[in-house]
């Protein structure tokens, strides 16, 4: 069978656009699409199992729905055309993200350990779920991003939900994510960037970062507040004038 049997593929923003995003950061980048028209990209609930670990790829999609005995038996492997949390996995490729709408439950692990490893085996970068994965000693070891609302010993369909829907749009902790959107993930969370905007994300997030390293080196230096953050016009000159020096980070200057 090909990728295709299991669900439509996504289309992937190239590697120099993904490569762009990653400097920036999920707070930065949820502050930057808010001033391009994203009001609020944070998927919400979900924490980082994983401290440390930051990721930015393009979104598999995958959909629960709430569980109905007729229409999907409680049974573990309940043949292969059913296990849609496995055909999610099916069109990994190197640096993708699997985003899950699991509607929030705590009552079933989407993902365990052969799932996850075979989803890290295929270069995965990491897996945003809107409930729990099982298996987490195991999960854990694996370099892999993992945001998710918590862990429980069950599987799947063992209790209120069943995998519906590969690679369509999804809600995931109250937000809309589609196919191929760019997540960008860190200690802070989980942030949904429209492929689209991704271009002008990189730009104006760039400019953010600039300056705020230069503001984080005068506030470490005793700078005050209310000049340098944000930058007064003051301070935007000594910032211009930082950069043209080629932004040295033990610059010190008089307050």
């Amino acid at each position: 069978m090909t990728n295709e049997d299991y669900g439509p593929d996504i289309t992937r923003p190239s590697r120099q656009l993904i490569d762009s995003l990653r400097p920036i950061g999920a707070a930065t980048a949820a502050s930057e699409l808010s001033k391009l028209g994203i009001r609020d990209p944070h998927i919400k609930g979900l924490t980082s199992y994983k401290p440390g670990k930051t990721i930015v790829g393009p979104a598999l999609t995958l959909q629960f729905m709430p569980k109905r005995e007729d229409v999907h038996p409680t049974g573990e492997y309940a043949g292969p055309k059913r296990q849609k949390h496995r055909h999610v996995l099916y069109h990994s490729q190197p640096g993708d993200v699997v985003v899950v709408d699991a509607r929030g439950d705590m009552g079933s692990g989407v993902f365990g350990e052969m799932m996850l490893t075979y989803f890290f085996g295929q270069g995965g970068a990491g897996v945003v779920v809107d409930g729990c994965i099982r298996d987490f000693p195991h999960a854990r070891e694996l370099d892999l991003g993992l945001w998710i609302k918590g862990l429980t010993p069950n599987f799947h369909v063992q209790t209120n939900i069943f995998p519906h829907a590969v690679n369509v749009p999804i809600a995931c902790g109250g937000v809309y994510v589609e196919p191929g959107d760019i997540i960008i993930a860190d200690d802070d969370g989980a942030v949904v960037c429209p492929v689209a905007l991704a271009p002008e994300l990189a730009r104006k997030a760039g400019e953010h970062h600039d300056w705020e390293e230069f503001t984080r080196m005068r506030l470490r230096q005793g700078g005050d507040l209310r000049k340098y953050y944000p930058l007064d016009d003051e301070a935007r000159a000594e910032y211009e004038q930082w950069v043209k020096a080629g932004s040295p980070l033990d610059q010190t200057a008089g307050h």
